[in-house]
């Protein structure tokens, strides 16, 4: 019997797939303030999928290529003039109505809708594994990669541009980081819940890290911790997988932001 035949092995796998990938790339979205702009990518994946199975074509693609494709709009308009939050409610909320409704125009083709809005990590197979663990490698190196250039242009804009790193190219490959995140994390939360996946680890990380790279590491631990813990009480309580996930990691960033503010009323805040 092979070590991944059994269905909560690969789920388990998924989940920690997608947690250290999406751990580093939350932090910059919560550096960056832009939590919203990745619920706007997230949403697009719907659509993406709609396409895909209309064209006949990987799910995986079809998301990863709307998602970019979202992604890249909201980094274009948002240099036009265009209020941010505004920009990404009208977008975020525009495609994923746009993909609901080209879902119902499929006939004949069969769609679990629940399992692309909020996941499936049960029915996840070895190919899906493989493609879960290589979106993750190829995030990874990439902000490996780029990691003292982002903190840079995020940090400081025009410190980049003095020290010769263009902020925009570092957007956009934070736009491919995350257009990648989204297309992994697809089949373990869901469309709905990709964003908190990103967020809430990062957030919980925060009052306990002294420098960005250690906030990253501990935020990959509190997203690995949330996705086997979820699994855990999702087979014992009989609950959906994603939002199981996702309310385990909620639960640890309440408890991180009480701790810190215990810390802080008992030691001061040095």
């Amino acid at each position: 019997m092979s070590f991944l035949d059994s269905f909560l092995i690969r789920a388990a796998l998924a989940g920690i797939g997608v947690a250290l990938a999406a751990a580093p790339l939350g932090c910059f979205v919560v550096w960056r303030r832009m939590a919203y702009f990745g619920d706007a990518t997230a949403h697009a994946s719907i659509l993406g999928v709609a396409l895909a199975l209309a064209f006949d074509t990987s799910v995986f693609a079809g998301v990863l290529v709307t998602s970019l494709m979202m992604a890249t709009a909201v980094s274009s308009l948002s240099n036009r003039g265009y209020a941010m939050d505004t920009l990404l409610g009208v977008l975020a909320h525009s495609s994923l109505a746009f993909g609901l409704v080209a879902v119902s125009f499929l006939h004949g083709v069969r769609i679990d809708l629940m399992a692309y809005l909020f996941g499936d990590i049960l029915a996840v197979s070895r190919v899906d594994l493989a493609i879960i663990w290589g979106g993750a490698a190829l995030v990874l190196l990439l902000l490996w990669a780029r990691w003292s250039a982002l903190l840079t242009a995020t940090l400081n804009p025009d410190l980049a541009y003095a020290a010769g790193i263009d902020p925009k190219r570092e957007q956009m490959v934070l736009t491919i980081a995350l257009a990648l995140v989204v297309a992994v994390a697809i089949k373990v939360v869901g469309v709905l819940l990709i964003a908190a996946l990103l967020l809430i680890p990062a957030a919980a990380a925060r009052p306990f890290a002294s420098t960005p790279e250690r906030m990253a590491l501990i935020a990959a631990t509190i997203g690995a911790l949330s996705a086997l813990g979820g699994l855990q009480l999702a087979f014992t309580f009989d609950t959906p997988t994603g939002p199981t996930i996702v309310c385990l990691a909620a639960i640890l960033f309440a408890l991180s932001s009480l701790g810190h503010a215990l810390r802080q009323h008992i030691i001061g805040p040095n």
